[in-house]
This record gives C-alpha cells, structure tokens and sequence, in this order.
C-alpha cells in the first residue's frame, strides 16, 4: 500500500478510519463550488460530552512543483505531495446535491421525501459526470457514494438548514431546497467569520483591510463592511457562483464600492500625474540649455560684426620677440 503524508483534525487521530470500510471510506462527491469530483473522507471524531458524531473531511492534494520526498522514521516516501484534510460543513456539499435536482428556472419545485430527492439526485449526478468525463474515471461521482453522503447523520442534520421544511405526520417529513434559506444560513456564517476577533486571526484579511485603507482612523463603518465582504469571499470558495452573487446583493456594499472606486481613481490620477511631472522635469533643462545656446550665439554673432582693424592678434603675444 502507498503511503502519503497527510494533515489532519487532532480530533480524527483518536479515530480509527478503515478504508476497506463502507462507512469510513474514501466518497467522490460534487465541489460544492466547482461541482467537480472531489475526495471527502467521513469520520467520527469525539464530541464534547464524549459521543462519537457524523463529520466529513475535504481532501486536497498539495503537490510541489519539483521533484520531493518525505522523510518518515527510517522510510522515505518518494511521494512529495502532502494531503490536507480539513472538515467541511455537509450543508456546502448538499447545495450542489439538491440543485441537480430542482428547476434551474427559478422555480420552487415541489415538497419531498428527502429520500427521494437523494436517489433522483444521485442517479443525476451520476449520469451527468459520467457523460462529462470523457473516460477519465477519476471525474465520474458515484450513485453509491452520493447515496453514502445522505444517509450520515450530518448530512440529515444539514438538510433542515437549506431547505423548507414540512411535518405531514409523525413519520412524514417532507423537503424542497430553498435559496433563500441557503442564503440566511450563509449570512449567518458570514456574521460569525466577521467579528473582529475572529479577522484578526487571519493575518491576509489585516493585510487586505490595511491595504485597501480601510483600518485608517474614522473609517470604522467602512471597516465593517470589509470584513463582512472578506467573510463573503472565504465563504464563497464552497458555494456555486449563483448562491454567491445571492449572498453579494443580500447585503450593501455601496458605501465600501465607493471607497475603493475613490482608490482606483486617485491610483489612476497618479499615473497620469507622473508621467507629465517627468515630462515637464526634462523639458525645463531642456529649455534653458536652448536659451543658453540661443544667447551664445547672440555673442558670436556681435564679434563677428566687430571691426577689427588694426587689431594684433592673440598669437602676436606668445611670439617669441627678436633683439633689436
């Protein structure tokens, strides 16, 4: 068996994860952004009160651009990629899921068993990648593995949050994927990922905020709405561009798009102001060094309209004299 170098939860080292298991191997599931196959890994890392609980971890795959290997113990693994693990809320991974499912008109759809909906979507998913890939394997996402996602706990537990929800009775459930739901459930991540504490985290975020001008004294408003829009972006690498731009427009940014059309502006005024200064700069040596010929030549000129008669020479002085 290869061996790969991977980051990962503490809390997952405590996890025994067999991937000879159906419940804890390795599942091709839609990038909720991209909604290409990609690795997740289910685990069940230990909770507070010392419960085992659904959880799901995004595989991604660092490769150098050189040549590397990795040096574990007395074993070098000639693999220089390190896999990163990190967890990932179900609810970005069910968007994609329930879209392939529900009218790209704008439409509602209709109420439905959850168990319904999963099998229509997974069979969809499942035809749709396989037509798109074009005999690559590695891009075809299985019925089984989509089917595998669905009926974690955490992923029931999610459904509720980007859906509309119906009690029929005590045993019937119903479900239809809501937008507008999604985008309140995004909104409160966004408020949660824009405290001020939480910014000051993430040493890119200051860096950003510093640069666009936007932590300069008296600009305190301004350096709300650019932490919410930073909140919007990190959340936006695990949404689909149309939940994004719903996200976008839920809140406004005019005051801040503004602000950093104000910066373009002077940046540009800048641009333009330079290359005149440096124009005018040349052009004044190049003026005066003009005047400066124009006025010799004057000089030369009034000689050369000098009588010079009976004038000695220059050269007379340095002639040696002949006694008399």
């Amino acid at each position: 068996m290869a061996t790969h170098v991977a980051v990962l939860p503490s809390d997952a080292l405590d996890v025994p994860i067999d991937i000879s298991s159906d419940s804890s191997r390795f599942l091709r599931l839609p990038h909720p952004r991209t909604g290409l196959a990609s690795l997740f890994l289910p685990y069940r890392p230990r909770g507070k009160d010392g419960s085992r609980r659904d959880a799901i971890l995004e595989v991604q795959s660092v490769a150098p651009v050189n040549a590397r290997s990795w040096f574990v113990g007395q074993e070098v693994v000639a693999d220089g990629k390190l896999l990163v693990m990190t967890p990932i809320d179900p609810a970005f991974l069910l968007i994609p899921i329930l879209q392939s499912v529900y009218p790209e008109n704008g439409e509602l759809g209709k109420f439905r068993p959850a168990d319904e909906i999963f099998d229509d979507a997974a069979a969809n998913l499942q035809e749709s990648s396989t037509s798109a890939a074009d005999k690559d394997v590695s891009l075809i996402i299985s019925k089984d593995d989509i089917l595998q996602f669905t009926s974690m706990e955490c992923c029931t537990s999610a459904l509720r949050r980007v859906c509309d929800v119906k009690e029929i009775t005590e045993d019937i459930t119903v479900f239809r994927f809501s937008p507008q739901r999604v985008v309140e459930y995004l909104r409160s991540k966004v408020e949660r990922l824009s405290t001020a504490e939480t910014v000051e985290v993430s040493r890119t975020m200051v860096r950003n905020l510093a640069r666009d001008g936007l932590m300069d004294d008296g600009k305190e408003e301004l350096l709300k709405l650019g932490r919410v829009r930073g909140a919007c972006d990190l959340v936006a690498q695990y949404i689909p561009s149309g939940i994004r731009d719903s996200l976008i427009a839920s809140y406004d940014f005019a005051p801040l798009d503004a602000h950093f059309k104000y910066l373009e502006d002077e940046k540009a005024s800048l641009a333009v102001e330079k290359p005149t200064k440096t124009k005018a700069t040349k052009a004044a040596p190049a003026a005066a060094d003009k005047k400066r010929k124009a006025g010799t030549s004057q000089g030369v000129e009034k000689l050369k309209r000098a009588n010079t008669g009976g004038m000695a020479k220059l050269s007379t002085f340095f002639t040696k004299k002949v006694p008399g």
